[in-house]
C-alpha cells in the first residue's frame, strides 16, 4: 500500500465523523421554520405600522401541519460508522499481510490492535446510530427534544466517535492522552443532554471524577516522557509507542514504576475500574440510551486500550510481575464491588452500568494473566461486551420510553407488551451472562483456562473471580426475569427500533461460534500487546 493510501486509511476514521459533525452544525444555519418566519414577519409589520401611526390587522397564521414521523437527517449519522468499519476492515487485511502502517512521520500508526478496535468502534457505532432515530423520535414526541437539541446531539456523537478513533490510531502517547481527554469533554455534554437536575449532576460528577483520573494519567505520561529523555531518546520520539517499546529496558525503573501506576489508575478511571469508578453508574443511567451504548460498549474499552499499550512498556522496563499484581488487585476489587452492587440494584440502566464494571474487571484480569490465550480472550471479550452491551442499553432506552420508568420493580410483562423489544433485551442480558453461542462464553472460558494454567496464585485469583461472576449472574437473572415475565398490554413497537439490536445480537453470536476471517487479526492483535 502506498504512503498516500496508508495516510488516508489512518486519517479517515477520525476525519469522517468530524465532517459529519460539521454538516450537522452547519445545517442549523438553514432557513427558519414557517412558524418562526411568520412571527418575525408579524413583528416587523407591527413596527412599520407603529412608525406610520396606522392600525395593523393581524394576518391569518399559516395552517399547522402534523409532525412528520420520519427524520431523514438522523440517518446521516450512519455515514461515519460505515467509514470506520470500512477503514478497519481494509487496515486489518493490510497489516496481516504487510505489518503495521504509519503516516505523518509516525504520528498515526495502524497495527492489528488498531484494526481490531476500529472494527469494534464501527460496529457498536452502527448499533447506536441505527437505534438513534427511533429513540429521538420518541424524545420528540414526548416534547423532550427539539430540532436544535437533536442537531447538537448528532454533532456531539460524531465528535465522540472522532476522538475515540484518534485514540486508537495514534502512535504518540501524548496525542492518546489528548484524545481520551477529548472524549471526557464531549460526553459530559451528552450525559447532561436532557438538562434535568439528575442528568446535570451526573454530568458534573462525570467531569470531576474523570478529570481527576485523566490528571493522574497526564502526570504518568509526563513521568514516562522524563524517563525516556533521561534514557537518551530524542525529544520528538520520547512518547512514540514503538520507540518506547524498543527501548523500554533503558527507562529508570523507579520513575517508570510511578508513571505506570498513575497511568493505570488514570486510564482505569475512564475504564470504570476502582478506585475512580463512581461516575459510571450515574453517567450511564442519565445519558441518552445510544450514548450509554457507546460509552459502555467502546469508550471503556478504548480507555483500557491505552493501558494495554503501556503494559507492553511496563513489562519490558519492570518485568511482568509489577503490572500483573496491580491489575489483578484492581480487577478483583472492581469485580467484588460490581457484584455486590448488582445484588442490591433496583434500576435497570444502573444495573447495566455495574455489569460494565464486571466485564471490564474480567478484561483487566485477562491482561494481568498476560498469556497469549488470555490476551486473545481479552480482545474477544472487548468485542463481545461492546456488541451485547450496546444492544442492552439501546433496548433499555426503548423500554424507558415505553414504560416511563427505570425502576425494575415497576416494569412487568415486557414480553407481552413488546415481544421484539423484550426479546432483544433478554437475549442481550443472556449474552452478558456468557451463555453460548454468544462470544462472551468463549472469551470467559478462555480467561478461565488461561488463569488456571498460569500457576497456583493466578489460579486462586481466577477462582475467586468466577465466584463473583456467579453472584453477578444471579442478580442479572432475577431482575431481568422480573422485567420480562408477567401479564402486560400489547403495545405498538417503534418502527425501526429493532433492526440494529438484531444486527448486534447476530454479530455477537457469530463471533462466539467462530471468529472466521478475524482469527488471524485477533491473534496478531494479541501478539502486538504481548510484549
Amino acid at each position: 500500500m502506498s504512503p498516500t493510501a496508508s495516510a488516508l486509511l489512518l486519517t479517515a476514521p477520525a476525519a469522517a465523523p468530524l465532517l459529519v459533525a460539521g454538516a450537522y452544525t452547519l445545517s442549523g444555519a438553514r432557513a427558519r421554520p414557517p412558524a418562526a418566519a411568520f412571527a418575525a414577519a408579524l413583528t416587523q409589520a407591527r413596527k412599520r405600522a407603529s412608525a406610520q401611526g396606522s392600525v395593523l390587522v393581524q394576518p391569518e397564521a399559516p395552517p399547522t401541519t402534523a409532525r412528520p414521523k420520519r427524520y431523514p437527517s438522523d440517518r446521516v449519522a450512519l455515514v461515519s460508522p460505515a467509514v470506520i468499519l470500512t477503514c478497519g476492515g481494509l487496515l486489518a487485511v493490510d497489516v496481516i499481510a504487510d505489518g503495521p502502517r504509519t503516516a505523518y512521520s509516525g504520528l498515526l500508526r495502524g497495527d492489528a490492535l488498531t484494526a481490531w478496535m476500529l472494527l469494534v468502534i464501527g460496529t457498536v457505532a452502527v448499533i447506536a446510530c441505527g437505534s438513534a432515530p427511533a429513540y429521538l423520535r420518541g424524545e420528540r414526541d414526548a416534547g423532550r427534544a427539539s430540532r436544535r437539541t437533536v442537531r447538537r446531539y448528532h454533532a456531539l456523537i460524531q465528535a465522540f466517535l472522532a476522538a475515540m478513533c484518534l485514540a486508537v490510531v495514534t502512535a504518540n502517547l501524548g496525542v492518546l492522552w489528548v484524545a481520551v481527554e477529548a472524549t471526557t469533554i464531549v460526553t459530559a455534554f451528552l450525559v447532561g443532554h436532557r438538562r434535568t437536575r439528575t442528568s446535570v449532576e451526573a454530568a458534573w460528577k462525570y467531569v470531576v471524577i474523570c478529570s481527576a483520573g485523566i490528571a493522574l494519567a497526564f502526570l504518568g505520561t509526563v513521568l514516562i516522557y522524563y524517563a525516556a529523555r533521561q534514557a537518551g531518546i530524542p525529544e520528538a520520539w520520547a512518547l512514540d509507542w514503538p520507540t518506547l517499546v524498543a527501548r523500554a529496558d533503558r527507562l529508570d525503573p523507579a520513575v517508570a514504576r510511578l508513571g505506570i501506576t498513575l497511568i493505570i489508575l488514570g486510564f482505569g478511571a475512564k475504564a470504570g475500574l476502582v478506585p475512580l469508578h463512581a461516575w459510571l453508574p450515574d453517567a450511564h443511567s442519565q445519558a441518552p440510551a445510544p450514548v450509554s451504548a457507546l460509552m459502555s460498549g467502546v469508550l471503556l474499552s478504548v480507555a483500557f486500550t491505552a493501558i494495554l499499550r503501556y503494559r507492553v512498556i511496563a513489562d519490558a522496563a519492570l518485568g511482568a510481575d509489577f503490572t500483573r499484581v496491580l491489575l489483578a488487585a484492581i480487577a478483583l476489587l472492581t469485580l467484588g464491588l460490581a457484584a455486590g452492587l448488582l445484588l442490591a440494584q433496583q434500576d435497570y440502566k444502573r444495573m447495566l452500568a455495574y455489569s460494565s464494571m464486571e466485564h471490564m474487571s474480567l478484561i483487566a484480569l485477562a491482561t494481568a494473566i498476560g498469556s497469549p490465550l488470555a490476551l486473545a480472550a481479552a480482545l474477544l471479550h472487548i468485542a463481545g461486551h461492546g456488541l451485547a452491551k450496546s444492544v442492552a442499553f439501546c433496548a433499555s432506552g426503548q423500554i424507558l420510553q415505553l414504560t416511563g420508568t427505570a425502576r425494575i420493580g415497576r416494569v412487568r410483562g415486557l414480553i407481552a407488551q413488546a415481544p421484539p423489544l423484550a426479546g432483544a433485551y433478554g437475549l442481550a442480558v443472556v449474552a452478558l451472562m456468557a451463555f453460548p453461542p454468544f462470544s462472551l462464553f468463549a472469551s470467559e472460558l478462555g480467561i478461565a483456562r488461561a488463569g488456571f494454567a498460569s500457576g497456583p496464585v493466578l489460579g486462586w485469583v481466577t477462582a475467586g473471580a468466577l465466584l463473583l461472576v456467579l453472584a453477578a449472574f444471579a442478580a442479572l437473572t432475577v431482575r431481568t426475569a422480573r422485567m420480562l415475565l408477567g401479564p402486560g398490554t400489547p403495545a405498538e413497537p417503534s418502527p425501526g427500533a429493532v433492526w440494529p439490536l438484531s444486527l448486534g445480537l447476530a454479530a455477537c453470536a457469530a463471533l462466539g461460534v467462530a471468529t472466521g476471517p478475524l482469527t488471524d487479526l485477533l491473534h496478531a492483535a494479541a501478539q502486538a500487546i504481548g510484549g
